[in-house]
């Protein structure tokens, strides 16, 4: 029996966010807005996991500094982020719900005075941590 393998390239400055729920993986993409940087991008969706049972997993291959990845506490903060230099994990972030995210999600009520005024920034301010 031959196993299926997938084979992807070692990344010398960047990002591997792992242990991301199945399927949210092009949400994270949009989030970080990586259709607007020039920067190499793999996505393995639905790979196996021991911890998951299917997961999804990122490379991002950008200088480090380039991407906010505090959103990513917004999206789920049980994903692991390794940073990478000279091919190397040389340090993991561990994610938290944000305070305060700005420009990120958009008001859903119609009468909200961002749906209203164009240019007023979308703020949104974590008040309950356990909800």
């Amino acid at each position: 029996m031959v196993e299926n393998t997938l084979t992807v390239g070692k990344i010398s400055e960047g990002f591997v966010l792992d242990h991301i729920e199945a399927g949210k993986s092009m949400e994270i993409y949009k989030y970080l807005h990586l259709d607007k940087l020039d920067c190499c991008v793999a996505i393995i969706k639905n790979a196996k996991s021991n911890k998951m049972g299917k997961k999804d997993i990122m490379k991002i291959e950008c200088p480090i500094d380039i991407i906010d990845l505090d959103i990513l506490g917004f999206i789920d903060h049980n994903i692991t982020v390794n940073i990478i230099k000279d091919e190397k994990i040389v340090a993991k972030k561990e994610l938290k719900l944000p305070k305060q995210v700005v420009n990120v999600i958009k008001c859903k009520n119609p009468r909200c005075i961002t749906s209203i005024e164009q240019g007023l920034p979308h703020v949104f301010v974590l008040s309950d941590e356990k909800k």
